[in-house]
């Protein structure tokens, strides 16, 4: 299908060529194995002269069917499917990076890619410097000879900060470097980095892209050249979307769209509440006048998003940590869990849980405090997710 339709439309349509069966909902292969109808075919499969399925590890027709609808939403050529959100990265970097490469990452990314980056993949041998993500002269700073990869979540996890993905992008070229864009928090049904100048995106599919909490998966999208060395690692190391995930991931594409709308509509309205509670120091919200890149978020997302952080108050005797701790316990419906993305809105103190391996020191320099309480916006009623934050009245 070509890209002549509206992106509601590829959600729904693109990628889904029926087998021989004729069915209107794409197939699931839970098959691990596939037939050759020869010696010479299976010599031909394996040797890449002729395209077909081969072994699910690496091919699998539910799979690609998922990978093809995704990548025509993000604009991107290929789209190769993992595992996870977090082996969407490593495959990414392992791909495209060897020991001695320099990578200029955000302060403001998920805990987890911090370790990532600063323990394991520093083991073997990469530099990695972090920098402000909203201070573009850092950025230029940072680059040294052996730069191959800026890597940004924008906006980022869990104070919603956004970068000139453009900006960063022509620093990143100059170098030699490719720029890589988290694309989570948004999805291509607000934000899409390559349309910005991004080279590489990188999706959670178990976040918005399901929708509904039941599956682990990532991606890891952009032009052909770039995605070929990330296959290879993926084929080679097993980093892999099981079928059934990339069937979940099918379902929940058909519905990305309104759902984003309807997170991001919430989110707003939600931000707006918690910034006129007395209890309320300081919202963190793309889609508030008050967000410090809220012009800059307008001109590259449709819409905020569904993700508010906010300050919570300390009381006489409470650490900051107590007030925020205090205000999540209070909650009766939205759910106390790190995920996000999900149907249900959820809560959670990311100092002591997404962030909590991450030092003190450096969650002080990103600015993530002890007071910080992020929501993932779901599709309740928001006047009762305003009811069950009674602790803020």
């Amino acid at each position: 299908m070509t890209n002549q339709y509206y992106p509601e439309t590829l959600a729904v349509r693109a990628g889904s060529e029926a087998t021989p069966y004729g069915e209107n909902s794409e197939a699931l292969f839970l098959n691990s194995s596939f037939r050759f109808t020869s010696a010479a075919q299976a010599a031909a499969r394996f040797g890449g002269t002729e395209p077909g399925n081969i072994y699910s590890r690496f091919t699998n027709p539910t799979v690609t069917v998922f990978q093809n609808k995704l990548a025509a939403l993000e604009g991107a050529e290929q789209c190769v499917a993992t595992s996870s959100g977090m082996s969407a990265i490593l495959a990414c970097v392992m791909a495209l990076c060897s020991a001695g490469d320099h990578v200029v990452a955000s302060r403001s990314i998920f805990g987890t890619t911090v370790q990532l980056f600063s323990n394991i993949l520093k083991r073997w041998g990469l530099e990695v410097t972090f920098v402000s993500l909203t201070d573009v002269n850092a950025w230029q700073t940072a680059v040294t000879a052996k730069t191959k990869l800026f890597f940004v979540e924008t906006p980022s996890n869990p104070l919603t900060e956004v970068c000139d993905i453009q900006a960063l992008a022509d620093i990143a070229h100059r170098a030699g470097a490719h720029l890589v864009v988290d694309n989570c928090f948004c999805t291509p049904a607000i934000q899409r980095p390559l349309d910005l100048g991004a080279d590489i995106i990188i999706h959670s599919a178990t976040k918005y892209i399901d929708g509904q909490g039941r599956c682990l998966g990532g991606a890891v999208l952009g032009r052909k050249v770039l995605m070929e060395p990330v296959y290879g690692f993926l084929r080679t190391a097993g980093v892999t979307m099981s079928a059934f995930n990339a069937w979940v991931f099918l379902k929940g594409l058909e519905t990305l769209h309104v759902r984003m709308e309807a997170h991001s509509k919430r989110a707003l309205e939600l931000a707006t509440w918690l910034e006129a509670q007395p209890q309320v120091a300081r919202v963190y919200y793309p889609g508030l006048a008050s967000h410090p890149q809220h012009a800059l978020a307008m001109k590259q997302q449709l819409s905020g998003g569904g993700i508010v952080s906010f300050e919570v108050k300390t009381k006489a005797g409470q650490t900051e940590q107590e007030a925020a701790w205090a205000l999540i316990d209070a909650t009766k419906l939205i759910s106390i869990t790190a995920n996000l993305g999900d149907a249900k809105s959820t809560i959670t103190h990311p100092a002591t849980t997404t962030h909590s391996r991450v030092s003190a020191e450096a969650r002080a320099e990103a600015g993530i405090k002890d007071s910080l309480v992020r929501i993932a916006v779901g599709l309740e009623h928001v006047e009762d997710l305003k009811a069950d934050l009674a602790l803020l009245k």
